[in-house]
């Protein structure tokens, strides 16, 4: 090209163009390393706090039903793009844990973990913290494109769910997900709209890159057209991207054509209407729409956009729905409730839920509070961080960033503050999901449990250890002293014999020989 860049793509409408299939095949291509190697972040919309939020309001949700007298029937709960499948883990463990708790029959359930990519179904599939959960008959795997399945195969049962088939409203799950599938891209000005183009170029030979260099490369340019005649073949998104032209005076706006149609494919599985759970980066208020420029493309290995939860909103409201967005301001995550259901004030127990996990205070605000518990980590008591880690519902993630203060104040804590914490550790492993990251929590776990002189619990987690990431010549070393710390002799010469042979040049083991059995 003449100006020394390559043509990537010339320009097209923003919802066609090549930069959506770049991200569907960076994640082909990718898969679960995605995560696992941190390149695309996922703690905020998948610690263990937004699973236990989106616990309450399905068993809300499933109470709402029983009120209903609808408790034969199955209801199917679609998590749509669920990439790692942390948080379908952190909810099952969730309702686990809440739902014998709960009195009345509720209707049974079925969560359907679903994704675009082969891969990460697989790994749903062989996964071995999810295989009692397919055992109980309460978990299946489907195949889910946003913009074409209009039926779901579940892969697990072998059986087919066919539009209308479901009597129960279907639930849909749809966190950080509309900001990855295509949307409509207009420029809003002087009561006019203008369709938005974009125009793809690159300094290097895109024939030479891989996609994900090719995205974190690409330079998109920006072009308008004003329409004179309507731009959709439905009235009703017409009418509702009409609207705008009087809502707004000067802005870019997405509008989410291709998310619409997706909630219609949900809507027709069933004939008792649909809700969703949604929970993104985006804005739901008008006056948070006004004055954006060309939209930033947000790079972390893909790429995602703000969502117009507006336009969703008004989408539900306008078939008869009820919406529940946040009634005070957010200022990092949108979660809301869009209830299309022909009855939805009924639903008093979602209502209520909503009020409480999410208006009173919410993911959003802890997503705050953690911001200022990192500024001020170095003062942090261990009283302090169990009630921290009590209040994220004992995520990992957060765990493993606040590991080095942890293992400092380990050192000088109270013996029921030992016990405490002995028991705050046990909760966070249980609700730990592996997605084959290099950080090995139990490791660590294992040789905090040493240091509290919990040495039974420790040689535990070296055991959970090594059956993930194999045998360690650290790990037996700690094993060791375990047994010589629970004087079990015998245990400790059979160790450190096996030790030997298996790392025969690990010097410490040489140490372990001059200790003084009847001492310890």
């Amino acid at each position: 090209m003449g100006n020394g860049y390559y043509e990537v793509e010339a320009s097209t409408l923003f919802s066609e163009s090549l930069i959506w299939q770049l991200n569907r095949d960076y994640y082909k291509e990718i898969g679960i390393d995605a995560w696992s190697s941190g390149i695309v972040p996922h703690h905020m919309t998948s610690n263990a706090m937004v699973g236990k939020t989106y616990a309450e309001l399905i068993l809300a949700f499933l109470k709402d039903l029983a009120a209903k007298g609808q408790t034969k029937e199955t209801v199917y709960m679609l998590e749509l793009g669920a990439g790692h499948g942390r948080l379908a883990f952190h909810i099952l463990k969730h309702l686990e844990k809440i739902q014998p708790l709960i009195t009345e029959d509720l209707p049974p359930f079925c969560y359907v973990i679903s994704d675009i990519i082969e891969e990460n179904l697989n790994f749903f599939q062989t996964h071995t913290q999810f295989q009692s959960y397919f055992e109980k008959g309460v978990l299946e795997v489907a195949y889910f494109d946003a913009v074409a399945t209009k039926e779901l195969y579940l892969r697990h049962s072998k059986k087919t769910v066919l539009p209308n088939s479901l009597h129960q409203p279907i639930l849909a799950l749809a966190n950080y997900f509309f900001d990855s599938i295509p949307s409509d891209l207009f420029l809003i000005q002087n009561k006019g709209i203008s369709a938005c183009s974009v125009e793809l170029q690159s300094p290097t030979n895109p024939a030479e890159m891989d996609v994900a260099t090719l995205i974190d490369t690409v330079e998109v340019s920006f072009h308008k057209k004003l329409l004179d005649k309507p731009f959709y073949k439905d009235v009703s998104s017409n009418d509702l991207l009409e609207s705008y032209k009087e809502l707004l005076v000067n802005t870019h706006l997405f509008f989410p054509k291709k998310s619409l149609d997706c909630i219609a494919n949900l809507q027709n599985l069933s004939t008792k209407g649909l809700m969703v759970i949604t929970m993104d980066k985006g804005y739901h208020e008008v006056h948070d729409l006004e004055k954006k420029g060309e939209p930033d493309i947000i790079i972390h290995g893909s790429f995602s956009l703000w969502v117009n939860y507006h336009a969703l909103g008004a989408f539900c409201e306008k078939q008869g729905g009820k919406v529940l967005f946040p009634a005070f301001s957010s200022f990092y995550l949108e979660m809301g409730c869009l209830m299309f259901l022909p009855d939805a004030e009924k639903y008093e127990e979602t209502n209520a839920a909503y009020q409480r996990c999410v208006n009173d205070f919410g993911p959003d605000d802890f997503n705050s509070i953690k911001k200022l518990t990192y500024q001020n980590i170095a003062r942090l008591t261990i009283v302090e961080l169990i009630a921290f880690l009590r209040l994220s519902a004992y995520d990992s993630g957060l765990f493993h960033t606040l590991l080095p203060r942890l293992k400092q104040v380990v050192k000088r804590i109270t013996f029921n503050e030992r016990r405490r914490f002995a028991q705050t550790m046990h909760q966070t492993w249980e609700m730990y999901f592996n997605i084959d990251e290099p950080f090995d929590l139990a490791y660590e776990m294992g040789g905090i449990f040493y240091d509290l002189g919990f040495y039974k619990e420790a040689l535990t987690y070296f055991k959970y250890s090594t059956t993930k990431y194999g045998e360690k010549a650290d790990i037996y070393y700690n094993r060791i002293l375990c047994h010589y710390q629970l004087r079990e002799d015998a245990l400790f010469m059979a160790t450190l014999k096996e030790a030997k042979v298996v790392f025969p040049n690990f010097e410490k083991f040489t140490q372990l020989d001059k200790l003084d059995l009847g001492a310890a």
